[in-house]
């Protein structure tokens, strides 16, 4: 395939990738507080309604090693359509036990939504397959920036499809689930028609001729092994992984911090919309300057960030709500730098033998830091304070500063 054709295939393959994530976003995002009251409903304690969110993001780790063998053996139009397939299935088990108050169903449910969010990541790595390395960062950085139009509309139809779950015989908290179920079918046929040609079968095709064989696929263990032999590819496994981490950690137990003075639940969303707008607005911005300013400088810069801004955080009073505010805000900057900076150079580092294979592991690790760190997380707020769990988040943090600069200096 010619130059210029490339160029086209590349503009349509991230228009359709954009696209992709609005949908999923506005299908899942509102069943992110659905699934919470949900679950508290069913079980009659509010102490279980974390699990919701447990089960999903458990649900994205699970699956992100088997998309990525997907994507070795049929690339990124089955990986990601069958992601979307597993998700929208996973909707309807969750209106299944939100209408028959069962909770296995529920949780079941919440946990196959979860492969929208393991496709939704692995769609980044789609978007550099035929990246020109100038712009690598750019490209992934618009498919990361289109979550947040469904991160912004997602929430707000959450009320009208309550309004409409009724009408089926359905429990209103079931509505967010129907938009998912409709959204994520919407986002399934989007891919599996319009993803085409596959951006990964036609990288390894232009790379290694039309006639090569897929390799053997790789244990997630012996992926890591050889991903840690190469330190720019370890560094980018980590500011991925680390930078996840500290977001996570913090974010989740910010509404909980809040709580323990009379904050309205209003301005509690509104530190949080702050927050997401820190995660989304600015990736295009991010991404020209990873392509400028190099990959290992702005995950530098990235891990500056969030020390600064667990240190505005972890000061804040639970009432200051401007200084939270101001902490959250950073802190989904910072992630923004070591998520795109981080998987860029992840991608231009790994050998293409192994390139799906490590992106799935990447992802599994990202999310298994997610889930202990959250979990962590509220036991250091259980025992000890807010200020202390911004604190503990800093030393990873302070040490994805050092081996960046390590290698920076190295180079």
């Amino acid at each position: 395939m010619g130059l210029v054709n490339n160029d086209v295939l590349q503009k349509h393959t991230i228009r359709t990738l954009a696209i992709t994530q609005i949908l999923t976003g506005i299908g899942v995002v509102s069943t992110i507080a659905a699934g919470s009251l949900l679950v508290s409903s069913i079980s009659h304690s509010e102490s279980l309604a974390g699990l919701a969110q447990t089960f999903n993001v458990l649900g994205a780790a699970t699956m992100a090693i088997p998309l990525a063998s997907l994507t070795h053996r049929g690339g990124r139009r089955l990986a990601l359509s069958t992601g979307y397939v597993i998700a929208t299935i996973g909707s309807i088990s969750a209106i299944i036990g939100g209408s028959h108050r069962i909770l296995f169903f529920m949780l079941a449910g919440t946990f196959m939504i979860g492969a929208s969010s393991a496709a939704n990541y692995q769609s980044r790595f789609a978007a550099v397959d035929l990246s020109h390395p100038e712009s690598r960062a750019r490209d992934l950085s618009f498919v990361v920036w289109a979550s947040t139009i469904g991160a912004v509309l997602g929430p707000n139809l959450m009320a009208p499809f309550g309004s409409i779950a009724p009408y089926f015989g359905l429990p209103r908290l079931t509505g967010p689930y129907l938009l998912a179920a409709v959204m994520l079918g919407i986002a399934t046929l989007n891919v599996w028609f319009r993803l085409k040609p596959d951006p990964y079968l036609t990288h390894i095709t232009q790379t290694h001729g039309e006639n090569v064989k897929p390799p053997a696929r790789l244990s997630a263990r012996v992926v890591l092994a050889r991903m840690k032999k190469s330190p720019r590819t370890l560094l980018g496994l980590m500011s991925i992984a680390i930078g996840h981490l500290a977001m996570v950690s913090i974010m989740v137990m910010t509404p909980v911090h809040m709580s323990h003075v009379d904050v309205s639940l209003k301005i509690i969303g509104l530190v949080i919309s702050v927050h997401v707008a820190g995660m989304y607005a600015f990736s295009p911005i991010v991404g020209k300057l990873a392509d400028r300013m190099g990959r290992i400088r702005v995950i530098q810069i990235g891990a500056g960030i969030l020390l600064l801004s667990g240190l505005i955080a972890g000061t804040a009073d639970a009432g200051n709500s401007v200084q939270l505010g101001c902490g959250l805000f950073l802190l989904g900057v910072g992630w923004s730098c070591t998520l795109i900076a981080g998987s860029t150079l992840l991608t231009e580092t790994i050998d293409d033998d192994i390139r799906a294979s490590a992106q799935g592991a990447t992802d599994l690790v990202m999310n298994l830091c997610a889930a202990g760190g959250g979990a962590l997380a509220g036991l250091i707020i259980a025992t000890l304070s807010y200020g202390f769990l911004c604190a503990f988040v800093c030393v990873p943090v302070a040490f994805l500063g050092y081996r960046a600069t390590r290698l920076a200096a190295a180079a």
